[in-house]
């Protein structure tokens, strides 16, 4: 499965040609598999990958390692320069379902969603073909995204209009 998302998600990279592509690294069987990193910073000039500070997260740019810390896979080594996501042309987050509006359902602790206030570009969650859903819950803090990636439907606009 992990293979076609990654398909789909090489595609998108190749149509659009982002320079700055911010991501996640996947942990255990989170979508993209442990293949997704690689395939992006050999697509772009420069990746960002997530670092927890705080109650927020930044983004470090990957430099070829990763450390497991807090939770996530963080970019090694000293971490020289760290961001928003104002910089990415293309944004590419987990969620542990989503919506056809967008609304997005991740761990809990909000961290994607104020991460996401920042983003001026497309932002694209990436989701198992069963985590798509009609509706879930909306709450204040939620800020949905543009698109979905799944393995089997690929490439799927969202209707932002209804949020």
């Amino acid at each position: 499965m992990n293979d076609k998302l990654q398909a789909h998600v090489a595609r998108l990279v190749e149509r659009l040609a982002p320079s700055t592509i911010a991501a996640y690294a996947p942990i255990g069987s989170e979508p993209g598999g442990p293949e997704l990193v690689p395939l992006l910073a050999e697509r772009c000039q420069t990746l960002l990958l997530p670092v927890v500070r705080e109650q927020d997260l930044s983004w470090a740019t990957y430099a070829g390692t990763l450390v497991q810390t807090r939770g996530l896979n963080e970019p090694a080594g000293p971490q020289t320069r760290t961001t928003t996501l104002s910089e990415a042309e293309v944004v590419l987050v987990p969620a542990l379902a989503v919506d056809h509006n967008g609304i997005r359902l991740g761990r809990g602790a909000g961290y994607y969603d104020r991460a996401l206030l920042a983003a001026r570009s497309l932002t694209v969650a990436l989701v198992y073909d069963d985590e798509l859903v009609p509706e879930l819950p909306r709450e204040s803090h939620d800020v949905p995204v543009a698109a979905v990636i799944t393995p089997s439907g690929g490439w799927r606009e969202l209707d932002l209009a209804l949020t």
